[in-house]
């Protein structure tokens, strides 16, 4: 009778271990992965939280002034970029660039990689942006786009198991040039390589560098973040590529984009690129500053030299604007050529992507479109399903789950969109920018504003405000939901935030 007992509540235990693994999982990459969609299969998220009284909130910790980076959670660390205004090294002073790593149970501080500024100019890596681009982890490996323009793979451990290799300088590099290096320590970043875009690939970084790296298989796909230079009227490197792929074993370059994108970059190269599988074949899609979505062929084979992305089709989201001397219209807010900061999304063979006018300069107008992902070449007149407009300049990608789209924009709304046909279900308005995108998990949209309000709404084609937060300070970063817990991330803290936590 024991045995039948255990074996009874053993069974129990598997089930439910297997249960939880269903709906509990890390988010190792922003997006899905195999659509870039900004959905979460978790379950049991909160509807609302109140930072005041801790109220469902499971930890919460300090981390810089300035933060416009998404928190990543894999192998039970959690990965946030900002800045180094509320140092937690005191070697390390000064306005710097800083990926700080978390324990997933309470928030305990890991380590950190810290980034000196680039100082060519402050439209190379804006004062006190830090690092912005998201974390992309496999195993324990992590592999990142620093302020400094590069890409690099570390060790998750950190520097707390040794110093892994091949790259040994992490003293020097964590420090400006010309200042003596300084000895790492355990709670310092694990440099496994580190590969330099701008003296590799002659990019004129602009302002920042966002990307989250799209990888897959062997290869990390890279957005170089390539873009004008300080007058806003001319493209320093023309030639650079906007998206280049790499070996993640080696570090080393093995593709670029041929499509010489860099004189007709209106501001710079921000749009991460995604990753689907079209009627059974696997292709790379990004949407490209010049306002062109394109679909790669992905690379299969590492070869001697630097191969070229081979294009299966391309679309010009906006055909009737100016195609060349685009720079003549910096600062017009009414007539300039599309560019796109948003990443692209897959969904039932169709791509969904929001672009226009830049947030900064040019026109406020801009679109959320779907386009027929099945086609080839030149599709711009003959794959668009259909156009919806949104109010101002869009930074956002879109969540579409259950037939419906949720995309935040700058001209503080949140639209709800019948995937199908461009239909809209409702408008929210808000009372800050947008910068993140939405989040759609459990039943419910997730959103924060520069304003620094959390916004949480019922999804479904009826609007249900499920709750508004004042927080500490505005919001960039996009939520992230992870086995069981939504992670939220504001100027200067991130909180993890669960039912019942306190």
């Amino acid at each position: 009778m024991l045995t039948r007992i255990r074996l009874f509540a053993f069974t129990i235990v598997c089930v439910l271990a297997t249960s939880l693994y269903v709906i509990a999982e890390d988010q190792a990459q922003w997006g899905q992965r195999f659509s870039r969609n900004m959905i979460s299969d978790e379950k049991n998220l909160p509807e609302s939280f109140d930072p005041a009284t801790g109220k469902n909130i499971k930890w919460v910790v300090e981390i810089g002034t300035e933060t416009h980076g998404t928190p990543m959670v894999a192998g039970g660390k959690v990965f946030i970029g900002t800045n180094n205004n509320r140092p937690r090294d005191p070697r390390q002073k000064g306005d710097r660039g800083v990926l700080m790593c978390f324990d997933e149970k309470d928030g305990s501080f890991l380590w950190q990689l810290v980034v000196p500024k680039i100082t060519t100019s402050v439209y190379w890596d804006w004062t006190g942006a830090g690092i912005c681009s998201p974390a992309t982890i496999e195993g324990d490996r992590a592999y990142i786009v620093t302020s400094h323009a590069e890409v690099m793979c570390l060790d998750i451990n950190g520097m707390a198991n040794g110093n892994d290799g091949p790259f040994k300088d992490e003293g020097r590099q964590m420090v400006p040039a010309g200042q003596d290096a300084i000895e790492a320590g355990k709670t310092d970043a694990d440099i496994i390589w580190l590969f330099d875009l701008i003296k590799e690939c002659n990019v004129r970084q602009h302002d920042s560098a966002h990307c989250s790296i799209l990888l897959d298989g062997q290869f990390l796909y890279v957005n170089t973040s390539n873009g004008v230079d300080d007058t806003h009227r001319h493209i320093a490197s023309p030639d650079a590529p906007c998206l280049i792929v790499i070996d993640k074993n080696t570090g080393r370059i093995v593709a670029r984009d041929d499509e010489h994108i860099g004189p007709n970059i209106f501001h710079c190269t921000w749009s991460s690129p995604a990753l689907a599988e079209v009627n059974g074949r696997k292709l790379i899609f990004y949407a490209a500053p010049n306002g062109i979505v394109y679909a790669f062929e992905p690379i299969r084979t590492v070869k001697d030299e630097i191969q070229k992305l081979q294009k299966v089709w391309w679309f010009d989201m906006d055909p009737s604007s100016a195609k060349e001397k685009v720079h003549r219209f910096t600062a017009n807010r009414v007539e300039s050529p599309s560019t796109i900061h948003a990443m692209p999304v897959f969904y039932k063979n169709r791509i969904y992507f929001a672009g226009g006018g830049d947030i900064w300069w040019g026109k406020r107008q801009s679109w959320l479109k779907c386009i027929d992902a099945t086609k080839s070449g030149d599709v711009t007149k003959t794959a668009e399903i259909w156009s919806y407009p949104l109010a101002r300049h869009n930074l956002s990608s879109p969540a579409i789950y259950d037939g419906l789209i949720y995309v935040a924009e700058s001209g503080r709304k949140i639209h709800c969109v019948d995937a199908e046909t461009g239909k809209p279900y409702w408008v929210h308005d808000v009372e800050g920018e947008m910068w993140a995108s939405t989040l759609a998990a459990d039943g419910k949209v997730y959103v924060g504003t520069r304003r620094g309000e959390f916004i949480t709404l019922a999804g479904g084609r009826e609007k249900r405000v499920l709750s508004t937060i004042e927080m500490d300070s505005p919001i960039s970063g996009t939520a992230t939901a992870a086995n069981g817990v939504l992670y939220v991330v504001t100027q200067r803290r991130l909180y993890a935030v669960e039912k019942a936590g306190k």
